[in-house]
């Protein structure tokens, strides 16, 4: 599996007054979109999320997003490692992504580019 990059992630109360900050300190525009209530900025290499608290609480469970060149590959090898997939493949604004557990607990979320 080749992983392209990770995108770090935070939950913020507001999403237009911590955009500027972001587009400044990564020299970026930021690529607005909305998914499940929750709206989201990806700038570099950060993705910020503002939105009802409870869907906030569930991605906060997430440690980062990692790119990767075929989401299918991943599953595949996530699963033959011994991770659980919590969610996907499925598509996303953006390309295909799914939830995984990995063995020590942490959950990630994987997702490529294809649409």
């Amino acid at each position: 599996m080749e992983i392209l990059g990770a995108s770090l992630r935070i939950c913020v109360d507001d999403l237009d007054t911590a955009i500027p900050f972001y587009e400044r300190l990564t020299g970026g525009t930021a690529q607005r979109f909305e998914r499940g209530g929750v709206q989201v900025a990806a700038i570099g290499s950060f993705l910020l999320m503002s939105g009802p608290e409870a869907e906030l609480e569930v991605l906060r469970k997430v440690a980062a997003t990692i790119a990767v060149k075929d989401v299918a590959e991943a599953h595949r090898l996530l699963t033959a490692l011994g991770a659980r997939i919590i969610a996907g493949p499925v598509p996303t604004p953006a390309g295909r992504n799914l939830l995984a557990m990995h063995p020590d607990g942490s959950v990630f979320e994987y997702v490529d580019q294809s649409g």
